[in-house]
């Protein structure tokens, strides 16, 4: 059975940060595809919330939405908690996660 995902404001705003820059920058096609490959990691941790590696802190977990972005998200009892999107050219000491 998923669990049902739910966004934090930063995830929201994280994620909305990548389309802008994608659009800004690169094709639809990039746009599409980034929209795409998130649709489909957020169907995984759903389905198999504890399949991506855990981040530096244990109950946060990191999920590789491409090369340039990952996914901070937390399983609680009865729901995906999605935290922040990062992009993962930044300086990590930046990264809270």
């Amino acid at each position: 059975m998923a669990l049902p995902i739910k966004w934090s404001k930063e995830a929201k705003t994280t994620y909305e940060g990548v389309l802008s820059y994608l659009k800004e920058n690169w094709s639809d096609k990039e746009v599409k595809k980034f929209v795409k490959k998130t649709e489909s990691i957020l169907l995984v941790i759903a389905h198999q919330p504890y399949m991506f590696k855990s981040s530096e802190h244990k109950r946060i977990r990191k999920a590789l939405v491409g090369k340039q972005n990952s996914l901070f998200y937390l399983i609680r009892e009865s729901e995906i908690y999605l935290i922040a999107f990062w992009d993962n050219r930044m300086d990590p000491k930046k990264n809270r996660y």
